[in-house]
């Protein structure tokens, strides 16, 4: 599975790649590397205990040491991205004026007490004026300098606590033509000073796409621009404001990495009145998010995962099981198949926790987590399959999400804090196996955008359309056939703000009436409480409360699920309920147990499967989707597993097919220093003999009936030739 054996490459342990100035060998060139399918970021020169076999990785910072950190790691066959934070990094040369002569400290965010807010000491976030923007391209020269095939750009944060800065109030004047206003003094000036966040960063990103663009004019060279970046969700639930999905549209941005993991997905949320962490359904939503970014857009997208999380006072089991619940997650969006599968490796295979720990208690990463990691990483090399199926509950749900969700988080009025507007909607469906997704309602605009969908929800409570150009696409997806369901009750303070609904020669109270207008409902002819007006071929639920309140109250979610199964029949899609999530990519099965909403009696999945969550890769005939499980699966019966040659199913190394017969194959191995390998092999016959660089392996296990043969060694992060002779 994880290398064809049809593949077969005159390759030696040398071939094709660039000699390492230590005389160690690099991994033989792969083919599909090309793909660029997995990735890690990583501070630090080459370790040993950062070797993930990636086919990227991604050098963190801008310093004058990159140079010499990419050649580490390039000289070991990894191609070679950089990223750097945008919003703060080690960036006291432009805060000083040692870079432009001008000190920049009155650009550092403030809050309303005048407290610079830091990422440690003097590493503040900025307020990006226009010569930060010069700084981070100078920056980024560097890595165009010293060979980088992509440059990412992190994390373009503006905290919504901020926005009391000397430099800010500048951009205020500048921008609005107007004198500044406290952010917290009013509702309007709280939007316009989110406003402005949002554009700053933007502006700030532009020049650096500006500049590569350039730099690839003069060179011929095809470098691109990444963003990583925190979920729309999860930065409106922090507070932060970032430009989202208004980055698909510049110029030179290719796309994002989805940064979800553990330390976003454990932000509890409120379901059925009831506050509490939901790893997997959160992250789940902040995926779906994510990938909505780039639907339809032409731009690519890749999904982090972190096997630990920046909290290092955690065990290694809470590790374990939330990352398999962000893991599974990120494998239920079967439109991407690219994946970060570590930031940091060096704190996953070296690091030592929980750190509140007496230094003789903590504990390095148990072998069995080192083991089924790598199992993983590799894995996801293969995720890119020609069929994808769920099985679940009723797909074709959105919910539709704006950039403003962050717009309205700060004083004097800031919405539901645990973004009870959003998770009042999608919660109640999840929780029912329908596999709902966040819709970006900036991208409305793009022809078949809203195609997939049957029925979309939306409250303009916690946010507002940035545009009226939204409404005219949404009113015709009604027309055509989708039924819209909206949650609102009117109420929200920020209706009343200077905007497009009410200025420039409009009059309407809300957004939301704006949107009744296009779609055919004028004020005064509303539907009643929860009726259904038919619009074309399609309708309209407009369900009079704040989804807020409904996630607070004990039966809140049966409210909603009661209306969307109206909505649903309107709409011809048959309504289903699942107590789990299933979804099948080519011979591999994704799946999790949700939290025992509905009773349908499916608590397993029967077949032959090797789970890849066990570093053993033992053979499972039921795996669990009984509620809070999680899985992933192997289907060895899978079409396309049949072959008379060997074959390499699974493995915790990285594996690359130098040679492959009947009675013979040959395979490079690499992987983490100092882990535990296993090596799932499928074969007609048991094995005569197993050599690893010419020593014999003692850890050989047949199984006649199953076809499979596992060969168990200690990884080196050094490749080595093994030979199965049959």
């Amino acid at each position: 599975m994880l290398r064809t054996p049809a593949v077969v490459l005159a390759a030696t342990l040398t071939c094709g790649s660039v000699a390492r100035a230590d005389g160690v060998p690099p991994f033989p060139q792969d083919p599909d590397q090309a793909l660029e399918r997995t990735c890690f970021q990583t501070g630090g020169a080459y370790s040993e205990v950062g070797n993930l076999r990636s086919d990227v990785a991604i050098v963190y910072g801008v310093d004058e040491s990159l140079p010499e950190r990419i050649r580490t790691w390039r000289e070991r066959g990894y191609r070679i991205h950089v990223m750097t934070g945008v919003s703060w990094g080690r960036y006291q040369d432009y805060l000083y004026g040692r870079f432009d002569g001008v000190n920049h400290e009155d650009e550092a965010q403030t809050d309303r007490n005048g407290k610079k807010i830091s990422h440690g000491g003097d590493v503040y976030y900025m307020c990006p004026g226009e010569g930060f923007g010069k700084f981070l391209a100078v920056g980024v020269q560097r890595a165009l300098d010293a060979g980088a095939e992509a440059i990412h750009l992190e994390e373009p944060e503006f905290w919504a606590r901020a926005g009391y800065s000397e430099g800010f109030r500048r951009e205020w004047r500048s921008f609005y033509k107007e004198e500044w206003q406290p952010p917290h003094s009013s509702v309007d000036a709280s939007w316009r000073a989110a406003k402005l966040k949002y554009f700053l960063y933007r502006r700030a990103l532009q020049q650096v796409f500006d500049h590569v663009r350039a730099y690839n004019a003069r060179t011929g060279r095809r470098v691109r621009c990444y963003v990583p970046t925190h979920s729309l969700i999860n930065y409106a639930q922090w507070g932060i404001v970032s430009p989202e999905s208004s980055l698909a549209r510049l110029e030179g941005c290719d796309g994002y990495i989805a940064q979800v993991w553990t330390g976003t997905a454990r932000t509890p949320n409120v379901f059925r009145g009831k506050l509490a962490e939901r790893t997997f359904e959160t992250a789940f939503l902040e995926y779906g998010a994510m990938q909505n970014l780039v639907r339809s857009t032409g731009r690519s997208i890749w999904l982090l995962n972190d096997p630990v999380e920046d909290n290092p006072n955690h065990s290694w089991s809470d590790y374990q099981a939330q990352w398999e619940s962000t893991l599974v997650a990120s494998l239920l969006q079967p439109d991407v198949a690219q994946y970060e599968v570590a930031p940091w490796p060096e704190r996953v295979f070296g690091g030592r926790y929980p750190r509140r720990a007496p230094r003789s208690e903590r504990a390095s990463i148990p072998a069995a987590y080192a083991t089924e990691l790598q199992v993983v990483f590799h894995a996801l090399n293969n995720q890119r399959q020609p069929r994808a199926a769920w099985d679940c509950g009723s797909a074709g749900v959105g919910v539709l999400v704006s950039d403003s969700l962050m717009f309205e988080r700060g004083e004097p009025s800031p919405s539901d804090r645990h973004l009870g507007h959003f998770y009042g909607l999608a919660l109640p469906l999840l929780a029912r196996g329908l596999p709902v997704t966040p819709v970006q309602l900036e991208n409305a605009v793009i022809p078949g955008f809203l195609d997939p969908f049957r029925v979309l929800l939306l409250t303009y409570r916690g946010m507002k359309p940035l545009t009226a150009d939204v409404h005219a696409p949404l009113a015709d997806w009604v027309r055509r056939g989708g039924v819209l369901v909206v949650c609102d009750d009117d109420g929200d303070p920020f209706a009343k703000v200077r905007e497009w609904w009410n200025t420039d020669g409009n009059s309407f109270r809300s957004p939301r009436e704006h949107l009744f207008e296009r779609i055919g409902i004028v004020a005064g002819s509303e539907p009643g409480e929860e009726a259904l007006a038919e619009v074309g071929k399609g309708g309209l639920v407009w369900l009079r409360k704040d989804p807020a309140a409904l996630a607070a109250s004990p039966t809140g979610d049966a409210v909603v699920v009661e209306t969307v199964k109206r909505a649903a029949a309107r709409a011809g899609l048959l309504w289903r309920e699942s107590s789990r999530l299933v979804l099948r990519r080519g011979p591999y099965v994704v799946a999790a147990g949700l939290d025992g909403t509905v009773a349908d009696g499916k608590d397993f999945l029967e077949g032959r499967f090797v789970s890849l969550f066990d570093p053993e890769l033992r053979i499972v005939r039921r795996a669990s989707t009984a509620p809070g499980s999680r899985a992933f699966l192997l289907d060895l019966d899978a079409a396309g597993l049949s072959s008379r040659e060997p074959l390499v199913l699974a493995a915790a190394c990285k594996t690359l097919v130098l040679d492959a017969a009947a009675d013979r194959l040959r395979i490079a191995v690499e992987g983490v220093a100092s882990t535990q390998a296993i090596v799932l092999l499928q074969v007609a016959s048991p094995p005569r003999a197993v050599k690893l660089a010419g020593q014999s392996v003692e850890s050989i296990e047949h199984s006649a009936a199953e076809k499979l043969c596992w060969i168990r060694f200690a990884n080196t992060a050094a490749p080595r030739e093994m030979e199965v002779r049959f």
